[in-house]
């Protein structure tokens, strides 16, 4: 098999895996990464080179990118406290555990086993996100998780290139030491400088095809110029975002906003397709060429490495929530999570792409590269398959989901929006203006208790059927060719959009495949 048919292969495998993970309450990448260990040991699956320093840039660039832009800025300022603990001082005590596990047990060298630390540090919040989309919870949870994994990845990307260069020069010089010192503010004034370049531009490019390159063109560029000027590309691409976010207006585009959302969950789904497969053919290339004796000291060893984080991952948890909770006895303020919720984050730590993109950026001759990027895989597949599947049922026993909650809460936002709108049209003159306040009138007045069977669930019934009907109508005029591509492409986006001013369950399908 070719690459291409590979990559279709598991595509295909993926599409229908889906399906029982959106039933199963299971996480996607979990499912995946069995799905690319399956397809890797096919006959004939091809052997993939990817070069290293592309890795990074490649998996890591779009996927920050996407979740920097919609992170909830304000929550996160609310949080703190714990998103520093979790983003730094947690990677840092998991990358110092592991260190302590190569040396002691594989008789790894310092640098190596800090590189593995590195490597298997950061939790990837897309497995939890999966599960929680389906399965809410608390919102700080939900913050916690998702803002986690933004700044881990730059805690552990700065790991891992300081344990680079100590394996490379045997050490870490002055001018090493102030380099890296200063990779962190630089990445995000870089970031904050590019995002508002990039946000002059995206005005010229509004409502075209180039507007959805420009978005990958910039994301990888972030990335690309901030390793060469030696700044944290992880900070600089989420500096970028999240100033681009803050300057979009609030009447941009909707048509650019729809079409870059599904581009972007597709690109997102597929980079994390194509890196489950690139691990698996690694993983198997490495099986395959290891002696039994080293593949068994492997194993045992990846075995032990994965209890170490699933352990240090809970242990850091309840001392963050013990440290909590004393100032609370002291009656200086409240304990920010509860034990249930504290052991849901604690046990959320899967790893996913940050690990396996780390992994692949180990040079080729680097010591010990086949031990480290098997025991990389094997934590991802591990966290993925153990903990992503008992996400779901942990939620339920320890009762923290709030799926009514989060129903009311939509509810309630429907009904704020719609009153935002009455009152901007209270003093409007006209038949016309009464005829669109009656309808606001009526979505500030409904309920989820009586929205079924209310005038309001008649009055949406029928601007469906007579969608439906229009939809038809314009079928039959460019079937026979009463009307240009062009005016019905336009005349369809329309319909489209009236479709879901009125309420579709479409995009909740897409979004849960």
């Amino acid at each position: 098999m070719t690459f291409f048919e590979t990559i279709i292969a598991l595509l295909a495998i993926a599409m229908l895996l889906l399906q029982v993970t959106r039933r199963m309450h299971l996480p996607y990448p979990g499912i995946l990464a069995a799905a690319g260990v399956a397809v890797a040991l096919l006959p004939g699956a091809p052997t993939i080179p990817i070069d290293p320093p592309t890795a990074l840039a490649l998996f890591i660039a779009p996927v920050l990118i996407d979740s920097a832009y919609d992170f909830p800025v304000g929550a996160a300022r609310r949080m703190l406290l714990p998103l520093i603990f979790y983003a730094i001082f947690a990677v840092l005590i998991t990358t110092c555990v592991v260190t302590l596990v190569g040396v002691e047990m594989a008789g790894l060298p310092l640098a190596v086993a800090f590189t593995l630390g590195a490597i298997v540090a950061p939790p990837d919040a897309a497995a939890a996100t999966a599960v929680l989309s389906s399965l809410p919870v608390s919102r700080r949870v939900d913050t916690l998780l998702k803002g986690e994994s933004l700044f881990n990845d730059a805690t552990a990307l700065l790991l891992f290139g300081a344990a680079l260069t100590m394996q490379a020069q045997g050490g870490i010089n002055g001018a090493v030491a102030v380099q890296l010192g200063l990779a962190v503010p630089g990445g995000i004034v870089f970031g904050i400088v590019f995002g508002l370049l990039v946000s002059r531009l995206r005005p010229l490019t509004e409502n075209t095809v180039g507007g959805t390159l420009l978005q990958f063109v910039y994301a990888f560029s972030t990335w690309l110029i901030a390793e060469h000027l030696h700044l944290s590309a992880v900070l600089a691409t989420v500096a970028s975002a999240m100033t681009i976010a803050a300057l979009e207006k609030v009447d941009n585009s909707p048509r650019m906003r729809v079409h870059s959302f599904a581009v972007w969950t597709t690109v997102v789904f597929l980079l994390n397709v194509v890196a489950f497969l690139l691990m698996g053919l690694q993983a198997r290339r490495i099986v395959q060429a290891m002696p039994s004796e080293q593949l068994e000291r492997a194993v045992y060893f990846a075995a032990v490495v994965v209890a170490a984080v699933i352990v240090t991952r809970l242990a850091i948890a309840f001392l963050l929530h013990a440290a909590s909770a004393f100032p609370n006895r002291q009656g200086k303020r409240s304990a920010p999570f509860t034990a249930g919720e504290t052991l849901l984050v604690g046990w959320s730590g899967m790893r996913g792409l940050v690990t396996l993109a780390t992994a692949f950026a180990l040079p080729a001759d680097f010591p010990e590269r086949d031990l480290l990027v098997l025991t990389a895989f094997a934590v991802v597949l591990s966290t993925l398959v153990i903990q992503g599947a008992t996400l779901a049922p942990m939620i339920s026993l320890l009762k923290l989901g709030r799926e009514k909650e989060a129903r009311e809460e939509l509810e309630t936002a429907r009904r704020s929006l719609a009153e935002a709108a009455f009152r901007r049209l209270e003093n409007e003159k006209g038949p016309e203006a009464e005829a669109i306040r009656a309808i606001y009138l009526e979505h500030r007045k409904a309920t989820p208790d009586l929205l079924e069977g209310s005038p309001l669930s008649r009055r949406r019934k029928m601007i469906k059927a007579a969608i439906i009907a229009q939809r038809e109508h314009l079928a039959e005029l460019h079937k026979t060719d009463q009307i240009g591509p062009t005016q019905y492409l336009e005349l369809q986006e329309d319909l489209d959009w009236k479709q879901l001013s009125v309420g579709s369950d479409e995009s909740k399908r897409i979004m849960e495949g």
